[in-house]
């Protein structure tokens, strides 16, 4: 074995940066030297990567990696540990992420340690699920920074190890030879096809049983799209355990549309599922916009740009693409910016202008005429890094011991310019770019090198440096922006600090490529059956491929037009099967090919194909066993195969052969059809084998497995053989039904009856469906566990005892078929027969239902009785039921899934059946009405009765206490089929006419009679009725009558008006309203000229609902008619203005009182019996001391009173017709808010200090006139709050206190100007005024004296009496206690005051009256 070299020292020389490394020496060190000197190459990466530019940008603080992380491959259950060095100002952020998603470091299976700017990342025991691309994310305020390593986890093999025979001769025969333990895998439940669309997502799900299921020795389970390996990731979630495997994508791309494979691996084979995933385009941003592209891909990354390519998306239903849109995103944000301001056409495009040392996800986007798709799924992330990183270093080795690694340019030879670069070539060759490659020179200078290309056109022959954003150290680039299919030349030439090399020599001529266009369409497309829901797909390439890509198979049902597509992401095969068709349809298929520029013409339509499964030879036959043996023959029996190739078993093979040979021979000709075949010419004694074959049209199938040894030894024993052939029906989540074959050996006597047992699959835990025997061979079997399969057996019994079990049935799972049905039994309401009806939740081509009494197919229909089945529904039908018919009676339908179920039909059910079949079948004809009279015009009676149904050949007769009366004139008789009612109108009903009325009828098989009695007060009320209505009749051909009663009326403007109409006038015919016995006194007279009488309702409401009366009369005579609003008329008048006042309802304002914030809705009326609702939000508003709600009749209103910052946000009123309702909406919030809040804290200011200002309130006269010498008082009462000042003017100048004059105010309520004998200079105008800070007013007194002797003058007063004072501004509101203000609003303001009058204060613009 080969030891390893043990580590002696380590040192670094500083100033040359060698990297200088000593080990001891062992035989293996020259063969460990080249493996060693990679190791130190890599070594030296992380150190150089940090310090690489330091000289070019030595101010960026932004975070910078000294050392890079490096990957690492390992084996399972040994730990690994990820380093990197971090520098930048403020210390950086480090986060850590696998496969794009951030580390979970809180799981405790990783270890993340951080000291200065050193950070690692440990996993102690690593396993497979740690293989991943991890990524460390450096952060601070001047930017971030990135690294990726990846961690390969290997499984440990043993053959790894070294040979434990290794020092013997080699020779074969003394190896061990290694025996695999066999594992069976059978499949249980297996996943189908899944169709979905983008967003969505899909699990696939299979469960087996492994055979041995042995802990040490599971399979693994291996999934696989496309035959490309899948693993755990943020993409697709797998979970295997003990007998299962599920696969979850949890959000769908197309990326995942592909053909999805379960293998399960063992040492000894695999077996493998699959199943088609198809992944629609999800639902685009804008209609017809196009759907994402695919199968993001990056090509030649380097230090400051990438190549990204895609696959375009198919547009069998959209518009054409018109260009791509490429985005980026620096990994560890989430900011997409675009990368190319045009779209481009083709698909792929260098993205240039990145970040060196930064890592970036990419994605696309698709363009047509009609907007821009959906982003694609963003790519894997990608480093900008020098890919040639390693191939700048070199490895030295000094003295034997010492190895030296170092970069090229490290390697002191100062003063000179480099070599000229060699080797250039061609690695990548595209329309608009190319890449070249280049051997760099031999460098030993310490000063960095860097490179310049240069171009030149043929035809020119000049030579034209190449821009590039970023210095190029690579001995790779790519040179983009080249013309398309133009030949170029290109050099390289190498510099640094001291000068420039010489060019290199130049490549060959090198032309660029030029757009061929798409694909020319493919060949032809051949269709052929697969599945019954799937069609296999063939064509011919393209002619002209042009850089193909794949295919889109498009699918339409034969004769219409609506094309969709088969599959979303393109497929590379000329082959395809198209999952998830209708069987039985009928479709065609057509093809385009697809390059990166589009996709080609549609191939030819394929000739149409119906969908059905195609033909196969059948699967083998199973579970081959003997039913009896009498020494010279045996009778087998075996089960049929599982998969028939889609067509019937016609024929068996049996074959023979003795117990220990090979050589098998056939037991009989011709074929067999049954499966039940007896042996002859057997050799008693002797041990058997035997196999069997099944053969359809398609041909033979292959050989079951030999059976058991059977020896043939006769059956002596007093018990039955065994049961053969059991099968199940009726399968649900608790039950199944089981039936069997009678045993061909029943031993000493007849049988009894049987047992059935049942265990779980796997286990011989037998248990005892049926305590006590059953006769009949079906059981149903109750108190299984859903979800559990099952295995079944059956023991016959006689008077010997219990014989021989049979052979254990296949596993059947406890679990009812999806949508499954029960069979339904009625009886028909029109024939009385009795029908069983089943609807199949399933139903294919070939399905059939099978219906069985007893569990026993029914074949005699001699008795009457009928099955009709149409489309997914079968009925039996009794048309001749009797009392023989009870039983158990089942339904299967063949060609699906075990669909079937059964109805027990009881003696006691049965009888009840008969009898309503028979009522059924001699019917009584059902009334709706027994026979009745209604009084007629003219006093005519008519008698009716009314049927629930008769058909057109209905006969009746009626009767007149006994004798028949005819339907002739002046009677008249007769009916109305829709109606069912039948009717007999007498013209002249008199006192003969007392006694029993009676209607016979016959209808079909059915019949009916109904009597009317009328003697005695019952025949003498209808006389009198009789008689009245022959007067009245008198009556209204003679006098004035209403020719038309009283309705209600509503106008296009919910005006609400009665009308009726009158006939037979004269002049002297007087018309009156009433209303509750009151008369009415219109606006408008009666127009009795029209005949048309109309009273309007002013404001209708329930006020004005009650009793209505309209009077005519004259001198012959008078009528009335009367209408009662109230109830049902109310109510649909309200609803008839309701639906024209909410059609009509303008939308919502704001109206603010001084009492909150008021919203109008306007309409053409409003009364508040309409249904009208208010809403806040969604919360619906009651009327209440914060809320009033309420209204005039042109509008509805809400008040929200003292209105706080919780009242704001969306108002709405609800109008609500019985046939629509109509809502107006208004926000009330931000500046309509504080808007309305403001004018209502203005009117609330005006109304308190309106309230609150300085009044008088009475007791001053406007004109006074008083004898010359007298006293005159004048006195009133003043009111505000605060109490008001007093003044007095005279003739507008203000009235001084003195002896004569005397002011005075009382309690701060009674105020009074007393003049002691008055003269005449004492006339004039007096002024009161009375005023606080809220306002006040002004009265004018006009004082007129005159002398004594003279006569008193006539008072004409001239002023107006009083005059308003506005208040001071701003008005102050006192602050309530204990709540604060709702929201801060602007200071209330007083609007503009009237113009000001002569004299102190301001004049009311409307009078005062004062009494």
């Amino acid at each position: 074995m080969l030891k390893r070299g043990s580590y002696n020292q380590e040192y670094h020389h500083k100033q040359s940066r060698y990297v200088v490394k000593e080990y001891s020496r062992s035989e293996a060190m020259e063969e460990k030297y080249e493996y060693k000197t990679r190791v130190h190459i890599q070594e030296v990466i992380s150190a150089k990567m940090g310090n690489k530019y330091v000289r070019e940008e030595p101010m960026i603080r932004g975070p910078k990696f000294l050392v890079r992380l490096r990957s690492h491959t390992v084996y399972e259950n040994t730990p690994v540990k990820l380093f990197c060095t971090v520098e930048g100002f403020p210390m950086p952020v480090i986060k850590w992420y696998k496969d794009g998603v951030i580390l979970d470091i809180s799981s405790g299976r990783y270890l993340v340690q951080a000291k200065g700017g050193i950070h690692s990342l440990e996993i102690p025991r690593c396993s497979t699920d740690d293989t991943a691309q991890y990524t460390v994310v450096a952060s601070n305020i001047h930017g971030q920074a990135s690294s990726q390593a990846s961690i390969i986890v290997k499984r440990f093999k043993e053959e790894e190890e070294s040979c434990p025979y290794a020092w013997l001769p080699f020779n074969a025969a003394m190896l061990p030879k290694i025996h695999y333990t066999k594992i069976n895998i059978t499949f249980l439940e297996k996943f189908g096809p899944v169709f979905s669309s983008e967003g969505g997502s899909a699990t696939l799900s299979a469960t087996m049983i492994v055979e041995p299921n042995l802990a040490n020795l599971q399979p693994e389970a291996q999934w696989y799209r496309d035959d490309t390996r899948l693993f755990d990731s943020k993409w697709v979630k797998i979970e295997t355990g003990r007998g299962f495997s599920t696969l979850t994508i949890p959000n769908l791309y197309k990326d995942d549309e592909g053909l999805y494979t379960l293998r399960m691996v063992t040492k000894g084979g695999t077996a493998e599922h699959s199943a088609f995933v198809s992944v629609a385009d999800g639902p685009p941003p804008v209609p017809k916009a196009p759907g994402a592209p695919m199968d993001i891909k990056i090509h030649d990354a380097n230090r400051d740009y990438v190549i990204v390519s895609w696959k375009p998306p198919n547009t069998t239903t959209e518009g054409p693409i018109l260009g791509y849109f490429v985005d980026k995103c620096e990994v560890g944000t989430e900011n997409w910016t675009q990368c190319n301001d045009h779209p481009i056409k083709i698909c792929k495009y260098p993205v240039s202008g990145l970040f060196e040392s930064h890592s970036y996800y990419f994605r696309v986007r698709a363009v047509n005429s009609h907007g821009i798709s959906k982003p694609s799924r963003m790519s894997d992330p990608i480093a900008a890094l020098d890919p040639t990183e390693f191939e700048r270093l070199h490895a030295k080795k000094l003295g034997g011991k010492l190895d030296v690694v170092s970069y090229h340019d490290e390697v002191e030879a100062e003063g000179k310019p480099p070599g000229a670069p060699s080797g250039i070539s061609v690695s990548e060759i595209d329309r608009t770019y190319v890449v070249l490659s280049w051997k760099a020179p031999a460098y030993f200078s310490s000063a960095p090198m860097w490179y310049y290309i240069e171009k030149c056109l043929a035809e020119s022959g000049a030579w034209q440096r190449v821009n590039t954003q970023v210095p190029i150290r690579s001995p790779r680039y790519a040179v983009f922006d080249l013309a398309e299919g133009k030949q170029y030349k290109f050099r390289v030439l190498s510099a640094n600090i001291y000068g420039t090399s010489e060019p290199s020599e130049p490549t060959g001529l090198i032309e660029t490529l030029q757009l061929k266009g798409v694909p020319s369409a493919p060949g032809q497309v051949i269709s052929t059956r697969e599945t019954d829901t799937s069609v296999l797909i063939q064509w011919a390439p393209p002619k002209e491929p042009n850089n193909l890509i794949g295919y889109y198979i498009d699918q339409c049902v034969q004769g219409s037009k609506d094309w969709t597509s088969a599959n979303h992401k393109p497929h590379k095969s000329p082959k395809f099967v198209v999952s998830g068709l209708t069987t039985g349809e009928t479709y065609m298929f057509r093809v385009q090919a697809i390059n990166e520029i589009g996709l080609s013409d549609e191939s030819q339509e394929s000739t149409p194909l119906t969908v059905k499964a195609a033909l196969t030879t059948p699967s083998a036959p199973y579970d081959i066993a003997l039913l009896n043996c009498d020494g010279h023959s045996m009778v087998l029996n075996w089960k049929k195969p599982l998969h028939s190739g889609g067509a019937k078993i016609k024929e068996y093979y049996v074959d023979k052969r003795r117990s220990g040979t090979t050589m098998w021979r056939e037991v009989h000709i011709p074929p067999l059809t049954e499966r039940l075949y007896k042996v002859e010419g057997l050799t008693e004694g002797a041990v058997y084998q035997f196999q069997v074959y099944a053969a359809n049209l398609a041909g033979l199938g292959p050989a079951s497995k030999h059976s058991a040894d059977f020896t043939c030894e006769a059956w002596n024993m007093p018990e039955p053989g065994p049961a053969y052939d059991l099968t199940f029906c009726e399968v649900r989540d608790d039950s199944l039904v089981v039936e069997w074959q009678k045993p061909v050996y029943t031993g000493s006597g007849p049988i009894t009856g049987y047992h059935v047992e049942y265990a779980k699959t796997g286990t011989s835990d037998w248990t005892t469906a049926n305590e006590k025997v059953v006769s009949h061979r079906f059981l149903k079997v109750t108190g299984l566990k859903e979800g559990t399969s099952y295995v079944l057996r059956v023991r016959a019994v006689n008077a010997a005892g219990v014989g021989m079990a049979s052979m254990a049935s296949d596993p059947m799972t406890a679990k009812a078929v999806a949508g499954s049905q029960e069979v339904s039994c009625v009886v028909d309401e029109k024939s009385g027969d009795i029908v069983l009806s089943f609807d199949s939740c399933q139903m294919n081509v070939g399905s059939q239902f099978v219906w069985k009494k007893d569990y026993k197919e029914i074949t005699d229909f001699s008795k009457g009785v009928v099955i009709k089945t149409e489309g997914s529904n079968s009925k039996m039908i009794f048309k001749n039921p009797d009392k023989e018919d009870f039983g158990t009676y089942s339904v299967s339908v063949t060609n699906t899934e075990g669909v079937s179920s059964s109805y027990t039909i009881s003696a006691e059910e049965l009888q009840k059946m008969l009898a309503l079949s028979y009522d059924i079948r001699h019917p009584i004809i059902p009334l709706k009405s027994e026979l009745a009279y209604k009084i007629l015009e003219r006093g005519r009676m008519r008698f009716w009765l009314q049927a629930e149904e008769i058909s057109p050949k209905v006969t009746y007769k009626f009767f007149a206490n006994n004798k028949e009366l005819s339907g002739a004139d002046p009677n008249k008789m007769g009916h109305d089929v829709s109606t069912g009612i039948i009717e007999f109108i007498m013209d002249h009903f008199t006192v003969e006419n007392e006694g029993t009325f009676t209607f016979q009828i016959t209808d079909g098989g059915g019949k009916a009679q109904s009597s009317l009695v009328l003697i005695g007060d019952a025949f003498k009320t209808a006389l009198a009725e009789a008689d009245f209505q022959r007067r009245e009749y008198i009556r209204v051909k003679e006098g004035p009558h209403f020719s038309e009663f009283l309705s209600l009326q509503i106008g296009d403007d919910c005006s609400v008006t009665l009308v009726c109409k009158v006939a037979n006038l004269k002049k002297e015919s007087v018309f009156h309203w009433y209303r509750e016995d009151t008369e009415i006194i219109p606006d408008v007279k009666p127009d009795l000229g029209s005949g048309v009488c109309k009273l309007p309702i002013k404001l209708f409401s329930l006020k004005t609902a009650g009793i209505y009366k309209a009077t005519i009369s004259d001198d012959r005579g008078k009528d009335m008619s009367q209408i009662d609003i109230s109830g049902k008329v109310f109510d649909d008048a309200i609803n008839k203005i309701s639906q024209l006042a909410g059609a009509s309802a303008a939308e919502l304002v704001i109206s603010c009182t001084a009492t909150g914030i008021q919203l109008q809705c306007h309409m053409k009326y409003y009364t508040s019996e309409m249904n009208i609702t208010w809403y806040h939000g969604e919360t619906k508003l009651s009327h209440s001391d914060k809320i009033v709600i309420g209204g005039t009749p042109a509008m509805a209103t809400m008040e929200v009173i003292e209105p706080v910052e919780k009242d704001k946000g969306k108002y709405s009123i609800v109008i609500i017709d019985p046939e629509n309702s109509h809502k107006r909406t208004l926000d009330l919030s931000g500046d309509v808010y504080e808007k309305a809040y403001a004018e209502f804290q203005k009117l609330k200011a005006e109304a308190y200090a309106e309230k609150n200002r300085g009044k008088v309130i009475g007791g001053l006269p406007d004109v006074v006139t008083i004898m010359e010498k007298k006293t005159l008082s004048l006195t009133c009462t003043v009111c505000g709050d605060p109490k008001p000042q007093v003044s007095w003017l005279k003739n507008g100048a203000e009235v001084e206190p003195d002896d004569q004059y005397v002011v005075s105010i009382d309690q701060g309520k009674f105020a009074s100007l007393t003049i002691k004998g008055v003269s005449m200079e004492d006339s004039g105008r007096y002024t009161m005024i009375v005023q606080n800070k809220f306002g006040g007013e002004s009265v004018d007194i006009v004082v007129s004296v005159y002398r004594h002797g003279e006569k008193m003058p006539e008072a004409k007063p001239t002023l107006t009496p009083k005059t308003i004072i506005p208040p001071k501004l701003p008005i102050e509101l006192p602050q309530p206690k204990t709540q604060p203000a709702p929201s801060p609003a602007p200071s209330a303001t007083s609007p503009t005051p009237p113009k000001a009058a002569p004299g102190r204060g301001v004049k009311s613009p409307t009078p005062t009256r004062r009494k």
